[in-house]
């Protein structure tokens, strides 16, 4: 076994015995220091960090028990390793040091050569439990960090789901708000610029729209290229998602207008919200995402593709549950395929703002 150096503490309230302990261990390498009573060696461990206390049994005031016992009850001490040292070599004595949870007991009358063993089998245990410590703190940063990374992917009910074990995710919900948005002209603006700076526009567009749904009590769903997709009404269900919606669309165009184009203009969203039923679930194994199907997705992506650059367009769904607290503007009817014509609104702001 390697020879650990640490540091140590010497309790004892006779100088005599004190200092020849501490020259034995100086020798020996180890950096020691003193402690004339109980009081005293409390006040030590708590003002520095040591490896080991070799604590005397029998001093005035308080004894080595007592020393020990408030150790042990300690957090910030509990586990400093304790050799007891003492006259007392009766069995009750050893025993009584033991329960209260010193590692291990000598005589007074020990050799040198036994309590340099000891020691360094105390100093090897408590580095291997160090590292021991060491080790779980680290799987325990990196399991929140994976927990984080799941969070940003999926719903937390959802990541807590598949964490249980559930192979399928699918569920029904009946009132959904679902919002897509898309930069007008991205196509144009990315072939006229660095790929590096397209991707950094787009991340710190999304990033503010991430800010914008959280804030909204909304649920991100995924982007696609230059689009954005946005659920309300999901795994907390909520009876005003339709209006946070409409109010994070508003918020939305307002922050793309604060970005550039390389030309200087600002940034312009064709945004469509629509409300109704969805089912929402998770697909694949691996690169896994959530994500929401039905009419209700398939409309409000329509109303975005066949939307007006800068402007929000809403169906009939959305308009009557926005309850006259915004400004909304008759467009007309729109051919949606699959589905044939609908009647759709623009969505111009808040109603007395």
């Amino acid at each position: 076994m390697s020879r650990e150096r640490g540091r140590i503490l010497v309790v004892d309230d006779h100088p005599t015995s004190r200092l020849k302990v501490t020259l034995g261990l100086r020798r020996q390498g180890h950096t020691v220091a003193e402690a004339e009573h109980g009081v005293a060696a409390l006040e030590a461990l708590r003002a520095e960090p040591f490896d080991l206390v070799l604590l005397d049994i029998l001093m005035p005031e308080m004894d080595g028990y007592e020393v020990l016992a408030r150790m042990k009850s300690d957090p910030a001490l509990h586990d400093v390793p304790v050799i007891v040292i003492s006259a007392q070599d009766e069995l009750e004595s050893v025993v009584r040091g033991i329960e209260l949870g010193a590692e291990d007991y000598l005589p007074k009358s020990f050799e040198p050569v036994l309590l340099g063993a000891r020691i360094n089998a105390c100093l090897e245990k408590k580095r291997l439990r160090d590292e021991q410590r060491a080790f779980v703190r680290e799987l325990e940063v990196e399991r929140e960090r994976s927990e984080r990374l799941l969070l940003d992917i999926l719903p937390r009910p959802i990541a807590e789901r598949l964490k249980r074990g559930e192979a399928v995710i699918a569920d029904h919900f009946a009132s959904v708000s679902v919002l897509f948005a898309d930069i007008v002209d991205f196509t144009a603006l990315a072939s006229q610029q660095p790929p590096v700076e397209t991707v950094r526009l787009l991340n710190d567009v999304f990033s503010a729209f991430d800010e914008l749904t959280e804030r909204h009590g909304l649920e991100k769903i995924k982007t696609i290229g230059d689009a954005y997709m946005a659920a309300g009404g999901l795994q907390t269900p909520r009876e005003d998602h339709v209006p946070a919606m409409a109010a994070m669309a508003l918020a939305m165009r307002d922050a793309a207008a604060g970005f550039r184009r390389s030309d200087g203009a600002p940034l312009q969203l064709r945004i469509g919200i629509h409300a109704g039923p969805v089912v929402a679930g998770v697909i694949g194994i691996r690169k896994f995402i959530y994500d929401l199907w039905g009419d209700t997705v398939n409309i409000a992506s329509r109303m975005e593709s066949q939307g007006i650059a800068g402007e929000i367009q809403v169906t009939a769904a959305v308009r009557e549950r926005l309850d006259g607290t915004f400004v909304v503007d008759e467009r007309g009817d729109v051919d949606v395929k699959g589905v044939g014509p609908l009647r759709t609104f623009l969505l111009r702001g808040h109603r007395g703002a």
